[in-house]
């Protein structure tokens, strides 16, 4: 730790009531940015090198040995604002796991910080992806169709009439270990080995396998929101050109704002059912077969492309700081036509996708006008662009970027 950041807390920002961001990938930049602006001290804490080390804007940065097991990450927490004077600070979760044991610890870790994540029993729904979907089915909102096979036996009842996904119903250990969102399968062989691939990793019990959508980035859509009290204070409704990787992306490396109201309709629905507080983005594709949007994905956190926000209008960590310290948060929507790209990941895509013959380069190129926010690069906080662009190896290596 560089050094202790905090002043005495009072009332609003610019006041020393700070924030600790938990990860400090490109996601946990676009927090220490948002906050950053209004004068917020900003700590960051994370178990990798971190960009957001760097950025002008950070006013400590603390390197911890691991942040997967829930119980070391809570305790880590807690040493850190012992230790450093961190109380009352507003803590941010960037991944997962994060969020999940935030969550799970909720009433302990109240005492020591100002908390956006929600209850266990809110956050749970998006944690397990059988329970998103068989609740969003309950809602009436639609899904892609799944089977939840609980051994080798419930191979034979799943259609392969068309191409499928298999999937883990909790994400984490799976990606860990594979570096990899889902596995397609096309033949009965195909998915009887990669069952028992996955069996290995993550048991029987947490698998799904999942049709699969046709159609290409024109027919992602996400729906982004700060939601309180049943109702969206901010929102945003985009549609996801582009991820890496470009079958099964793990995020998003260009997005546009758009305006789709369909999206929010579902997306409230969801949210209010569970009894949701917080920032939340609910992942969607159309399916041209029918022209339903089909629930994919609940993160009941931030998001890879959330500073786009900033840019379109709604700043939406800002908005969850002023909240928790209880100060006048206004209505918000996104405007239309805003553009977000991060290069390190759509770059090196693109270039497997156009050698495959996916992709060509002109209209490839022709993406980039009008782009306003590069997720990492920018003239007022140049050093973290810089840094990850030394840091790429390390990337590559450690998580595939």
């Amino acid at each position: 730790m560089n050094r202790n950041p905090f002043r005495k807390n009072t009332a609003g920002p610019g006041s020393g009531v700070g924030a600790v961001v938990v990860g400090g990938d490109y996601q946990g930049l676009g927090i220490v940015r948002s906050l950053g602006r209004y004068g917020v001290p900003v700590t960051v804490i994370d178990d990798e090198r971190s960009i957001s080390r760097v950025s002008r804007y950070v006013t400590g940065h603390e390197r911890v040995p691991e942040l997967r097991d829930a119980g070391e990450t809570v305790r880590i927490l807690i040493d850190a604002c012992e230790r450093l004077g961190l109380h009352g600070a507003v803590l941010y979760p960037t991944r997962e796991e994060t969020v999940a044991a935030i969550a799970a610890n909720r009433e302990e870790l109240s005492e020591y910080y100002k908390l956006p994540t929600p209850a266990w029993q809110a956050v749970q729904p998006a944690w397990d992806k059988r329970e998103t979907y068989q609740r969003a089915e309950r809602l009436g909102i639609p899904i892609p169709r799944c089977w939840f096979p609980e051994s080798f036996a419930d191979l034979d009842q799943i259609d392969l009439t068309s191409p499928v996904i298999l999937k883990p119903a909790i994400k984490e250990n799976f990606f860990y270990e594979t570096r990899a969102k889902a596995w397609r399968v096309d033949t009965r062989a195909e998915l009887e080995a990669v069952y028992r691939k996955a069996v290995d990793i993550v048991g029987e019990a947490e698998i799904i396998v999942q049709e699969l959508i046709p159609g290409g980035g024109d027919r992602q859509f996400g729906y982004c929101a700060f939601f309180k009290d049943g109702e969206a204070v901010a929102e945003m409704t985009v549609r996801r050109l582009r991820q890496h990787p470009s079958d099964f992306g793990r995020a998003s490396t260009f997005v546009e704002t758009i305006d789709l109201p369909e999206l929010a309709k579902h997306s409230l629905t969801f949210l209010r059912d569970i009894g949701y507080y917080g920032l939340v983005e609910l992942e969607y594709k159309q399916d041209e077969r029918d022209g339903q949007y089909k629930l994919l994905d609940v993160n009941a956190r931030t998001w890879g492309y959330h500073s786009l926000g900033y840019t379109a209008g709604a700043d939406f960590p800002y908005l969850v700081y002023r909240d928790q310290l209880g100060l006048p948060v206004t209505e918000c929507r996104a405007r239309a036509g805003v553009r977000w790209l991060r290069l390190a990941t759509d770059l090196p895509n693109a270039a497997l996708d156009i050698k495959a013959g996916k992709l060509k380069v002109w209209p490839y190129l022709k993406t980039f006008r009008g782009v306003q926010t590069e997720a990492v690069f920018s003239l007022r906080d140049p050093l973290p662009g810089l840094y990850e662009v030394a840091l790429l190896p390390y990337l590559f290596f450690k998580r595939g970027l």
